[in-house]
Formats: structure tokens, sequence, C-alpha cells
């Protein structure tokens, strides 16, 4: 366990009994009572037990993205989920039980405790369900950044930091989706590149020549990702690509293959919502929120599949770099609407074993000069 100590408060609750119904739950530091995380959704029609249960489930998987190692106090209103989570009662429904048992599969037993806590101390879960069959569904937002600061080292200060690993970040050379600035995400096309776009990736791949080479290249699945890897893997003589399924651009579903501008008029409110909250997904979409998880996950496999000292060519799209910069500076997952990056512009950022990490630079661009990079 990791000493760190966090507090669920979860609720559930049903329009009818069986219902409409939804849950909602909040994770906070136990330490600072700093809100970290919350999450309210419906569930179509169910019974209030087993919208408490699902609330239940929800705040572990929050603190389980969080800090699967804390130690966890769960605390309901509901007598019942607490007495059968705590092993006192049976769980004789199927269906609850069912759910128990994924709760149960989350976290290991030693590290989660429950508590029965009266109603009027569960009000911001119980806002949360309310605000969800209201029809303002809240899924794992990012909300406050009061997470415990970690240990930090300086580079250039601190000798016994070792090698770091330095992923060189490419974005694909340009397609014809590029030159006419569409939405262009996973699921959608997949076009190929465009003659320019393999003018980029040799300019890319000169360029990381250049820069001294590379140890391994990884790629998104990604049709334009695959061919800019295959490039620039000849030109440094690197005989494998590894793909990592994580690193492809985030889904725009409906959107797909529609300029900003036909987006605005087709589906306004839509657009509205999803700039103003990264929890918001395209209709038949990914949220930013969620592709954040899934670049983090992309990010974390790649480091741990490398050695210290690597140099790692990664060939992705805008949103999967631009949320690697987030994670790297620690700033929120909206902070992407504030960042630009060209086809075939090179990202550098160094990591260390410690999880510090250095950015050494954003969308460089300057070996692309006399190639049409079209803006995205």
């Amino acid at each position: 366990m990791s000493g760190r100590r966090l507090v669920i408060e979860a609720d559930g609750g049903s329009r009818g009994n069986p219902g409409p119904a939804a849950y909602g739950a909040v994770v906070r530091d136990a330490s600072t009572g700093h809100l970290l995380a919350e999450v309210g959704q419906t569930i179509g029609v169910a019974t209030n037990n087993v919208a408490e249960y699902r609330g239940l489930l929800a705040g572990l998987m929050a603190v389980h993205d969080i800090d699967p190692q804390a130690t966890v106090e769960v605390r309901l209103d509901s007598k019942l989920v607490v007495e059968q989570m705590s092993g006192r009662w049976k769980i004789k429904d199927p269906t609850l039980r069912s759910i128990a048992i994924q709760a149960r599969d989350v976290l290991p037993a030693a590290q989660v405790s429950y508590t029965w806590i009266p109603r009027e101390q569960n009000k911001a879960a119980d806002a949360l369900v309310n605000r969800a069959l209201d029809g303002q569904p809240i899924q794992s937002t990012h909300v406050a950044p009061e997470v415990e600061a970690k240990s930090r080292s300086v580079p250039g200060f601190s000798p016994d930091l070792g090698e770091p690993t330095l992923l060189l970040l490419g974005r694909h050379g340009a397609t014809e989706h590029s030159i006419k600035k569409v939405f262009s995400g996973r699921g959608g096309e997949d076009p190929p590149l465009a003659d320019v776009g393999r003018e980029q990736a040799l300019a890319l791949a000169n360029e990381l020549v250049a820069r001294g080479g590379a140890d391994r290249i990884v790629s998104s699945p990604m049709l334009r990702a695959r061919q800019t890897a295959d490039i620039v893997a000849e030109v440094l003589g690197l005989t494998n690509v590894d793909i990592v399924e994580d690193l492809a651009e985030c889904a725009f579903g409906e959107w797909d293959g529609h300029t900003f501008g036909e987006v605005g008029r087709q589906w306004p409110d839509e657009l509205g919502a999803w700039l103003r909250s990264t929890a918001v997904a395209p209709p038949g979409g990914e949220s930013f929120d969620d592709h954040y998880d899934r670049i983090e996950r992309a990010r974390v496999a790649i480091l741990e599949s490398s050695e210290s000292g690597d140099r790692v060519v990664v060939i992705a799209h805008v949103s999967p770099i631009k949320m690697m910069m987030a994670i790297a500076l620690e700033a929120p997952v909206h902070s992407l609407f504030h960042l630009q990056l060209q086809p075939c512009s090179l990202t550098s950022i160094a990591w260390w074993r410690d999880a510090n990490c250095t950015v050494l630079g954003f969308a460089e661009s300057g070996h692309l000069r006399g190639l049409d990079h079209t803006e995205v």
C-alpha cells in the first residue's frame, strides 16, 4: 500500500423504485479534504439498491485510477450496502451479488473499509445522483489537481537520476483529410498519406538522424501513422515498428470527415458542449477525458517496455501528442485547446524512472521548410 488515504462518498437513487435510476460518487483526499474526482451517471430503470451499489463500484474504480494502492474509507448512507460489503449480511439478490463481486475485485479487501453515514452527510454524492437524473451526467471529470505532490528532482542538479528515456513524438504526415481540415479520428475513414505527407515523413526521418537516431520506434495503429513510421524506420535503420493500440487518434464519431464549420452547423449544441467540457464526447465518439486516460496507458506501456537511456520514436496524432504534453506539464485536459502542431512536427520529452520529466521541445517544424505542412 502507498500510505495514501482516500475517502469515497457514494450514493444511488431511483425515481420509482424501480424507475429511472442513477448513481453518484466523489473521491477526496482523507487528509486535506481536496476533491479528486466525481462521477454521476444514469443506469436506466433500476432499484435504489442497485443504484447504490453502482455508485460504490464507480467510486472504487475512480480510486483505482488515482492510486490503486491507497487505503480507502467508503462512506454510504445505505445500511444494506455497508453491512453486505463488510461481510456481516448475506447478499441474496443475484443482481446485487454480481455488482458486489465486481466491487470487491477493484481493490484488495485489506485496503477498503465501509462506514455508514446519515443522508445529510452524503449531500455531495446525492447531488450528483439528482444532476444525472436531471440530464446533467458527470463522468470521471478531472475536478481538482490538488493531489499530493510527488517527490521531485531537478534534471542537471541531481546526479542520481540516471539516464532518462527520451520520447521523440512525431505527428504523422499529411493526408487528404489534413489538407481539407476535417475531423479524422479512430473509427473513421483512416486515409493514407498524401504525397506531401510522404515527403514530410522523409524530412522527419532525416531530422531524427541528425539528432542522433533512435533505439526503437512505436506507432499508432492507424494507417497514416504506420506509413509514416515505416518511412522513418527505414531511414533510421530500424527493422521493426511496434504498434501501440492506445496511441490511436481520439474518436470523433459522427463528426469524422466533416470540417469544424460543418460540425458547427449540423451539431451546434453538441459542439458547444464538447468545447465547454472535456468530459463530453462527440456523438458516437470519445471524450477527451477518456482519451487522456488512454494516452496515459500508452505512455506507461512505452516507458515500461523501454530501457533507461533509450531514444524512442513515437509516431502518433494531434490529440495523443497534446495529451502527452498535458501529462508532462501536469496541465488540465482542456489545455489541449491551446496547443497546435503540424504534420510531422517533432516534440521531445525526457522521462526519468522516478516519473519526473523534462520537455525539450514542442511541435518543432524547422525541418519541414519548403513543404506544405497544412495546419489542421
